[in-house]
């Protein structure tokens, strides 16, 4: 199958769905409206930030997303007991310095003959 054939698939499916999404926000908004649940003017704002997000063009929400992501990781090998790589990282340094600090000591206790 030709590479960039899938590429302009896979990009067509992703246009649809985001459409298909838009048009069903719109439906359900106008239908809040309706029934007095949401004021016209939150509608059209809930419809542009849902929109924003899916064209990538919210960077807080990403921010918030990764933190949670990230919060939720930390836990998970919290309770698989296993260390985070900056963990691991963080160790090695600390361990580097005591070596190097022992190290020290020793020369300094040696006497010279």
């Amino acid at each position: 199958m030709d590479p960039s054939r899938t590429l302009q698939q896979l990009l067509f499916r992703g246009l649809g769905t985001t459409s298909l999404v838009a048009e069903r926000l719109r439906g359900v908004t106008q239908a809040w409206v309706s029934s007095g649940r949401l004021d016209p003017s939150q509608a059209s704002a809930l419809v542009d930030d849902v929109l924003a997000s899916l064209r990538g063009e919210n960077p807080e929400l990403e921010k918030q997303t990764e933190r949670q992501v990230e919060r939720n990781l930390d836990h998970l090998l919290q309770d698989l007991g296993l260390a985070r790589q900056r963990e691991v990282d963080e160790l090695r340094g600390r361990i580097d310095r005591l070596e190097q600090q022992l190290r020290q000591k020793q020369s300094q206790l040696e006497i010279p003959d």
